[in-house]
């Protein structure tokens, strides 16, 4: 109990502080802190839905990051093309990340193990040579977002503030819903499949047709996250689809805490300032960044968050 006492409150903390970030920034006068975690909300809300599949489904996928791309292209493209309005944009973003997961989950789900990976890896690097072969939308040197989206003045993404929040509304809305997803009958089968697949089916349960829903939930939602990163950037381009950028957001998922609600938003946050904080050091960053990792992992069995826990117990 004190070690989930101690989680608890770190978490509690996190979000109080993710909250109040914009009232520091405005305080503070220090604009650039609020464009960092406007990103770094964004990559945790894509963190979030690789969660539901890796640390709550056992989907090992290594091309989740496809969808942040499809996501961001939809916005980009539609943009291009004249059409504005964000009630237009979002719901085509989501539309084909999903159409995406459908197929790539529908084949890929046929596989296990270290073929599962690949093939899912395989589907994310055909979608990066898709968008660099498009030459009408920028091609190898991506698409510029020349207006972000439009919602009727309902809300503005101009306004540095308004979009923050709209995308933490976005990330709180998907652990929610990751939430009730997890202690529904449907999660705890999905959970039941990924301890023990051949039970499952023993006893009556279409193994392949609740993971492939999962599956496509879980595109969807990192999907929306690519709308909002083309918005936050202005700028959409295949490199966010490669196959290192879904590498970074299993990194964030395992250093947080797989199957943990929280622990892939405490992972983007830590990984992203790390990566901020190194990279203002050093150029080779990332010599240093490799080892802090493998160290937290290699000692911190279920991440921080699962560290956490050991910590309150003593």
């Amino acid at each position: 109990m004190k070690g989930l006492s101690v989680s608890k409150i770190v978490t509690a903390l996190m979000l109080a502080g993710l909250a109040l970030l914009p009232l520091y920034s405005y305080l503070s006068g220090n604009i650039f802190i609020l464009t960092l975690f406007t990103r770094i909300v964004i990559l945790a809300l894509a963190a979030a839905s690789l969660n539901l599949i890796m640390g709550f489904g056992g989907m090992m996928s290594f091309g989740h990051a496809a969808y942040l791309g499809i996501g961001g292209y939809a916005v980009g493209m539609l943009a291009q093309e004249g059409v504005g309005s964000g009630w237009i944009q979002f719901p085509v973003a989501l539309a084909a990340s999903a159409t995406y997961a459908l197929v790539i989950g529908a084949l890929s789900l046929r596989t296990r193990g270290v073929y599962f990976i690949m093939i899912t890896l395989a589907f994310a690097q055909m979608a990066y040579y898709v968008a660099s072969g498009l030459a009408r939308y920028g091609g190898d040197d991506g698409l510029t977002v020349y207006k972000r989206s439009d919602f009727s003045g309902l809300i503005n993404l101009g306004n540095r503030t308004q979009f923050y929040y709209l995308c933490l509304a976005c990330l709180f809305g998907v652990i929610f819903l990751i939430w009730r997803i997890v202690n529904s009958r449907f999660g705890l089968v999905v959970q039941g499949l990924r301890s023990n697949e051949q039970r499952m089916q023993a006893i009556g349960f279409p193994a392949k047709r609740y993971q492939l829903v999962c599956f496509v939930i879980s595109g969807t939602m990192c999907g929306l996250a690519g709308a909002l990163l083309a918005n936050n950037t202005d700028f959409v381009s295949p490199a966010v689809m490669y196959w290192t950028r879904s590498g970074d957001l299993m990194v964030m998922v395992i250093l947080g805490g797989m199957g943990t609600l929280f622990g892939p938003v405490m992972g983007a946050v830590v990984y992203l300032l790390l990566e901020e904080v190194l990279s203002q050091i050093t150029e080779y960053w990332a010599l240093i960044m490799g080892p802090l990792l493998l160290l937290i992992v290699l000692f911190g069995r279920g991440g921080i968050m699962g560290l956490l826990g050991r910590v309150g117990r003593g």
